[in-house]
């Protein structure tokens, strides 16, 4: 950094910090623009280099919230900077970096000073910053510029519009940073926000025509995971003849607050975290849910939310329908290939989940795919990770897979994918199994984790519904699949048991005593039985549907049989313990017939021509199970403090005080 370099400690003694939040007015012609915006840096990645920059300018930002309503520099410096934006394209083409340079260094100024202000204060109080001028004779009476939506605007063209190159990559960043810090309001607020100034520039007037543009780009940006150019690629590089006139000016007015800036050098080595992922598809994925999930406006639905409704394949030659205003078309193999790379991330996860629910263009194309698997496996591996992953993480994996399942399609596909060694699957050496087998093992494997741990009633239930979903469709499972459906059952009975002496127990003490109040055994037993009913009618589904395809879930219903002998004359079961009883009976008599010590060999024989021989209107026909997922009434309530909790824990380059955030507590990311 050579010999002018200083630490970040001070900042607030900096001079050009210190004349944009004084007391004198700053002209946006004046040349200090030029002085101040001739810094070089590497935008702080980390959390504790944030911290430290934020509270390093605290007091640069005080004095501006108090001195701009009478300086309006605040005012100046977003005039520079759309001024010079006006100019980015034909700068990138150029390779001007000297321009490029000093106007991404105008908006990190601005988003540092506007997340502060933010933070700070309400939007109403954010407009009149925003409009504050030096009123000079004569001037009483001009309107003044609506410099808030004039920069939303500016920042959503300069998305759009500017190439992403090496020299554009971190304003293009900044742009999308500083565009989530405008709607960062959210955050400051327990309620959710259903009208916000913001909001309404982003949805009404000049921002609304770039709506599907925007939406397409960001959705580009996560497809593309453009990895970060190395440090200090925008740059100045000394000639060898010591340079021209740019290198000059550059080098002439950056003896100030560049040196300051540089947290870690401009030539370090990238960080780890950055090395592995692109921050410019992060960001942008992060903006793009924030963007689908604002609330309606009083007169107009989210056009964000209708963008991600209404795209299409670029190889859809169909007309757009006049209802969809902010359609467009997008690369689907693309998109695809990016959602099955990127699954391990909470906001990749969740764009997959809204995509599938809200886009039937998506959702069709998905269905279709051969390859169902590349997306299948890294969803069922966030399931079966269950104890290092966030609640709403499993809760969208897990409605991911009960949208799949409503599909009879992909219930059949499943069965004829055969994977071979699951290495990530760790109970059991699985060198062959098919997709849809896995599937199962995982779901139920989720079941018991969280009848043991976490005993959410939410996620028992999509569970099981997905489970009844594919179960007409169940083909060749295997045995171990079949074995841990048994032993499910098996583990469920013994709950029931259990719950139901407790019960017994409570009630005889409670007749020598009328003190303590009873525990809601009723109620827990009730819900267990909900459970057994529905694994049931899950066993039951399969062998009325595809018995004999199926030898192996019978060869488990026959070793187990004695667990379903208490259930037979229950009278929450006993209808649809009919078929299963017949197929028990059915099985065992022809077996007896066969003699004993039979191989399993010879057990699975005969059970495979049993399967034949049995009449199949001997078994009573149910209606067939189908559950639909249907989102809650005010989804909003969910999505918006978890998308909240993903920008707060995982946005790169921005740091907010745990202490200010009202939206979430901090426990619940």
């Amino acid at each position: 950094m050579g010999a002018n370099s200083s630490s970040i400690s001070e900042l607030p003694e900096n001079e050009y910090l210190k004349k944009l939040s004084g007391a004198e007015p700053i002209s946006e012609n004046d040349p200090f623009w030029n002085q101040l915006l001739s810094f070089s840096f590497t935008t702080p990645t980390n959390s504790a280099d944030l911290k430290l920059l934020e509270e390093a300018t605290i007091s640069v930002c005080k004095s501006l919230v108090e001195k701009n309503p009478r300086t309006g520099n605040l005012g100046s410096l977003i005039k520079v900077f759309l001024a010079r934006t006006k100019e980015l394209k034909i700068s990138a083409e150029c390779q001007n970096h000297l321009f490029i340079w000093q106007a991404h260094n105008a908006l990190f100024i601005i988003c540092c000073l506007l997340k502060v202000f933010i933070s700070r204060m309400s939007e109403e109080e954010l407009q009149l910053h925003f409009t504050y001028e030096e009123k000079g004779p004569g001037s009483y009476g001009a309107e003044c510029e609506d410099l808030i939506e004039e920069l939303l605007c500016c920042l959503i063209q300069l998305i759009v519009e500017i190439p992403l190159l090496d020299i554009t990559y971190s304003i293009s960043l900044e742009a999308v940073t500083t565009l989530i810090v405008f709607l960062s309001c959210q955050l400051f607020h327990k309620e959710i926000l259903r009208e916000s100034i913001i909001h309404k520039y982003l949805m009404h007037g000049p921002c609304l025509p770039y709506t599907s543009r925007l939406v397409k780009t960001l959705l580009y940006n996560f497809i593309r995971q453009e990895r970060s150019p190395p440090p200090g690629t925008h740059l100045f590089q000394q000639q060898p003849d010591g340079g021209g006139l740019l290198y000059g000016i550059a080098s002439g007015v950056a003896t100030g607050l560049w040196t300051v800036f540089t947290l870690g050098g401009a030539g370090s080595k990238a960080t780890a975290q950055l090395e592995q992922c692109s921050p410019l598809a992060n960001q942008s994925l992060l903006l793009l849910l924030v963007l689908a999930n604002l609330t309606d406006a009083p007169d107009t639905p989210n056009p964000y939310r209708q963008a991600i409704m209404s795209f299409k394949n670029t190889q859809d030659s169909t007309a757009f329908s006049a209802s969809t205003p902010h359609a467009f078309q997008i690369n689907f193999n693309s998109l695809y290939t990016a959602l099955c790379e990127q699954q391990k991330s909470d906001q990749a996860t969740l764009l997959l989940y809204m995509l599938l629910h809200q886009n039937t263009n998506v959702r069709t194309y998905v269905l279709a795919r051969t390859d169902i698997e590349s997306l299948v496996l890294p969803i069922l591996e966030i399931l079966y990770h269950v104890e290092e992953r966030n609640s709403h993480h499993v809760y969208m994996a897990l409605i991911i897979l009960l949208i799949l399942t409503e599909d009879d399609g992909f219930n059949r596909s499943i069965h004829e994918v055969i994977l071979k060694n699951i290495t990530w699957y760790a109970e059991r050496v699985l060198t062959e199994i098919s997709l849809g087998s896995l599937l199962i093992l995982v779901v139920i494997r989720t079941i018991q984790y969280n009848m043991t741990r976490t005993r959410d009633k939410y996620l028992h239930t999509n569970c099981l519904a997905a489970l009844a979903n594919m179960s007409a469709q169940f083909r060749s499972l295997h045995q171990y699949a079949a074995q841990r459906i048994i032993s499910l059952f098996s583990l469920l009975s013994k709950k029931h048991n259990k719950v139901l002496e407790q019960a017994t127990q409570s009630l005889r003490g409670s007749l020598g005593s009328s003190d303590s109040p009873l525990p809601d055994y009723a109620q827990d037993l009730n819900v267990i039985e909900e459970v057994i009913r529905m694994m049931l009618e899950i066993i039951n589904s399969c062998l009325t549907n595809s018995l004999h395809h199926n030898p192996n879930l019978v060869y488990a219903l026959l070793y187990k049989r004695e667990l379903f002998e208490q259930f037979r004359t229950h009278p929450s079961f006993q209808d649809v313990m009919q078929n299963i009883d017949l197929v028990i009976s059915f099985f065992s008599s022809r077996l007896e017939q066969a003699g004993a010590e039979l191989s399993v060999e010879r057990v699975l024989e005969i059970i495979k021509q049993g399967a034949v021989a049995l009449p199949k209107d001997r078994l009573r026909k149910f209606p067939e199970l189908k559950f639909k997922y249907v989102e809650e009434e005010q989804p909003e309530e969910f999505f918006i403090p978890y998308i909240w909790s993903l920008v707060y824990n995982s946005a790169v380059a921005l740091y907010w005080n745990p202490q200010d955030i009202q939206l979430f507590t901090m426990d619940s990311g």
